[in-house]
Parts: C-alpha cells; sequence; structure tokens
C-alpha cells in the first residue's frame, strides 16, 4: 500500500520503519530534517508538508504531540485532507483526547475520507520491534482496510468501539498509569526516609496489593538505576493527564487524583524537567527528603525480567 507518515519522533521513527519493513511504500513529513533523512535513507520518500503526504498516500498515519498538532497537521494549510483522495483514510495514533479525535475525523468524513484512531501502548523498545499494543476505534469497514498497516506495528490489537474510542482508552490508561508512577515514587521515598531499605519494600509489596507494573518492570529500568534519559517525557505524561482530567470535568466530575499528579509534573517542568523520562520525579522526591532509591543494575534488571 501507499502509505504516509507524519510525526518521526522517538515513538513515530521506529512504527514508520516497520512499516518500509512491511513491503509498503511510504512518504514521511516531520519538522525535523534529520528525522526525515533517516527514513529516506531507510528508503522512505520525503514530503515537504501534510498535502504532499496525502496526495502520496492512501492511508496517512500520524503520530504527534498535541492534540492542537493533529488538527493542523490534517485539517490545517497544507494538511493531509488537502492532498488525500476520497476514500483515504488517517490512522490517527497519537495520544489525544476523543472529543478531538471525533471532530477531525467527522471533518474527514465530510470529505469522503475516514479516520481510525489507534493510540499505541508499551514503549519506544516495542516500537521498534513492531510490538506496541493498538487502542483501536473507528468504523468497522475502515477498521480493516486499516489493519495490513497496523499489523506493521503492534501484535496486541484492542477493537474499543466506534470513532474516538480508541483515544479514550488510551487516555484512561495513561491516566492510570501515570497517577500510579506518583504514588510508587512518593511511597518509597517515604519507606527509605524511613529507614526501610528498596528491596525489602518490593519484597513485602510483591505479596500485597501494592505490587504493580510499573514497580515490576518500568522503574528498574530507569527510576531504581538513577536513569531519566528521554523515554515518555514528564511534558508528554503531564498532556495526557490534563486531557483525561479536562475529559472529567466535561462528565461533571473533578480527577483529584489526576489533578494532583498533573500539579507534581507541572513543577518538574518548571525546573527545566519537561524532557526528561517520568523517572525525574523520582529524583525530584530524592532530593526533597536528601535520600536515593537504588538498586544496582544486574539486580534492577533481574527483577524486571
Amino acid at each position: 500500500m501507499k502509505v504516509g507518515f507524519i510525526g518521526l519522533g522517538v515513538m513515530g521513527a521506529p512504527m514508520a520503519a516497520n512499516i518500509l519493513k512491511g513491503g509498503h511504500e511510504l512518504t514521511v513529513y516531520d519538522r525535523s530534517a534529520e528525522a526525515v533523512a533517516r527514513l529516506v535513507q531507510a528508503g522512505a520518500r520525503a514530503a515537504a508538508n501534510g498535502r504532499e503526504v496525502g496526495a502520496a498516500s492512501d492511508i496517512v498515519v500520524t503520530m504527534l504531540p498535541e492534540p492542537q498538532h493533529v488538527e493542523q497537521a490534517v485539517l490545517g494549510p497544507d494538511g493531509v485532507a488537502e492532498g488525500l483522495r476520497e476514500g483515504g483514510i488517517v490512522i490517527e495514533m497519537s495520544t489525544i483526547d476523543p472529543g478531538t479525535s471525533r471532530r477531525v475525523g467527522d471533518a474527514l468524513r465530510a470529505r469522503g475520507m475516514e479516520l481510525v484512531d489507534s493510540p499505541v501502548g508499551k514503549t519506544s523498545e516495542h516500537a521498534a520491534t513492531g510490538t506496541l499494543t493498538l487502542m483501536v476505534g473507528g468504523n468497522p469497514q475502515a477498521i480493516e482496510r486499516a489493519m495490513p498497516v497496523l499489523k506493521c506495528m503492534g501484535t496486541d490489537t484492542y477493537f474499543c468501539g466506534g470513532p474516538g474510542t480508541g483515544h479514550a482508552m488510551k487516555m484512561t490508561n495513561n491516566l492510570l498509569a501515570t497517577t500510579i508512577m506518583m504514588a510508587n515514587t512518593e511511597a518509597l521515598a517515604i519507606g527509605i526516609k524511613a529507614g526501610l531499605t528498596l528491596e525489602l519494600m518490593q519484597e513485602v509489596m510483591r505479596t500485597t496489593m501494592a505490587w504493580n507494573q510499573q514497580l515490576a518492570v518500568a522503574m528498574p529500568k530507569k527510576a531504581f538505576l538513577g536513569d531519566d534519559s528521554p523515554g515518555f517525557a514528564i511534558r508528554l505524561a503531564c498532556k495526557d493527564v490534563r486531557l483525561a482530567c479536562e475529559a472529567a470535568e466535561q462528565m461533571g466530575f473533578e480527577a483529584l487524583v489526576g489533578r494532583g499528579a498533573q500539579k507534581t509534573m507541572e513543577e518538574a517542568m518548571a525546573q527545566g524537567l519537561g524532557d526528561r523520562d517520568t523517572a525525574a520525579i523520582m529524583f525530584m522526591r530524592e532530593k526533597a527528603l536528601g535520600i536515593e532509591v537504588r538498586q544496582q543494575p544486574a539486580e534492577a534488571l533481574k527483577k524486571a525480567a
């Protein structure tokens, strides 16, 4: 198939590479000339804007940071919709709110096109291996046509319902994952300050309802090693939680836990940590309490396995 891809960041670049590996023709666009050049070297064609991507493609994938970026890339001047032919499909894989997803989808359908929302779960490592979790929403016929492209990027596919439900699932997932991470950092920091060891807390929590995947997998690979190199950036996690909290307010209630997590991440961003991995939240706690929450690399990897 002729596929376009807009947004070649930490997740988008390996996802696009896997579409190439799947045998599809690929046209790419990103504001980073370096990111585009790497995909061109792998066999893709470069485009000057979203309109050119749309004109060269039957299906266009977008993987962008914020809802407004998606609207601009798809519906704005020189956007995808100006080049994509009638019957074309946009697969929107960013983490955005369901309202924006449905609004963009409705605008495309008015032009005879379709939008499939398929945000992703897991990490950049899974993006590289093509084993992402895909949370798919949209009209069944459009989803069926999009599946050959989606299968290049993910192995665990969940059909969430009609338009916007994929983004609703991702928003819900990220709210919970991020607030769990925040709770972990607080609890572990308090425990260390109170005289406990990380190993003891892990051993006990593994037998109780406190245990979670952040403790089992994510934190041993990053935070417990003192590593906050870019992975899931704080600014993006903050955006995801903010969108979920705003959606909650539109439904008539306040997401108090989510707003607390958002406030902490905004404090981190004010300290210049917005582009660091969410592991940096742990380091903020450590600095405040004068402690360290660490494991030796070999032990950390063993526990994460």
